[in-house]
């Protein structure tokens, strides 16, 4: 698999296929900044730096770095990103506080073999929904908590679509990772109402159009256990 464009300005350049097995996806946006969503878990860092450069954009304007949940497989990168291009780090308050006290379980650090230095994240996203402006454009998050307590989806509107960036929604939903199976299949609802016309996911891939987003949200929530 190769770095792919999602849309115009949309381009998958991390993943465990295209950057590091053990990676998450990492989606790059270009606005009038670039801006990524979600890191890797750090190995793959110079694989995803070559994969931006190849489709031609300049690694050292990627001013943000937005995490949607605490596990390495997502973070590991992002202090990387920060030393080498300067750019700030975005998350969920709830999930930041794993990460800044250095929480090697609840990170799945050790799952991946990978120790966790504690870091710091610049701007901490605190409520249910927001948004972040760049330029432009503006990227929309909504609290999305059971995979982690303070996990986050991610969406776009762009060119008359809605883009959707919601990271691990098969997983499973694991009581030694403290998971939340109630409040997860509360957040499922709140992906659904937002009609998603393409849903970018960080193992599972990329599914369009918007009857084939819903159906995956709507298969994941039965493989969890509940009815659709």
């Amino acid at each position: 698999m190769r770095t792919r464009q999602i849309v115009e300005n949309v381009y998958q350049v991390g993943g465990a296929a295209i950057s590091d097995v053990r990676d998450g996806a990492v989606y790059l946006l270009d606005f009038d900044e670039l801006v990524l969503i979600d890191s890797g878990a750090g190995l793959g860092f110079e694989k995803t730096i070559r994969n931006i450069e190849t489709i031609g954009f300049d690694p050292f304007r990627i001013s943000t770095v937005i995490l949607t949940h605490c596990h390495m497989d997502h973070i590991g990168g992002a202090t990387l990103f920060r030393q080498h291009c300067g750019s700030r780090i975005v998350m969920h308050a709830l999930d930041a506080d794993i990460i800044e006290r250095g929480d090697q379980h609840m990170t799945a650090a050790w799952c991946f073999g990978i120790y966790l230095q504690p870091f710091r994240i610049d701007v901490k996203l605190r409520g249910n929904q927001g948004r972040l402006v760049f330029g432009e454009h503006a990227v929309n998050w909504i609290h999305i908590p059971g995979h982690t307590p303070g996990s986050i989806a991610l969406y776009l509107g762009e060119g008359g679509r809605r883009i959707l960036f919601a990271q691990d929604m098969s997983a499973p939903l694991l009581e030694d990772f403290k998971c939340d199976p109630i409040a997860w299949r509360e957040s499922m609802d709140k992906l659904l109402t937002l009609e998603a016309d393409i849903l970018c996911d960080s193992h599972a891939g990329v599914f369009r159009p918007k009857h084939r987003v819903k159906a995956y949200i709507e298969r994941s929530i039965i493989e969890h256990g509940f009815q659709s």
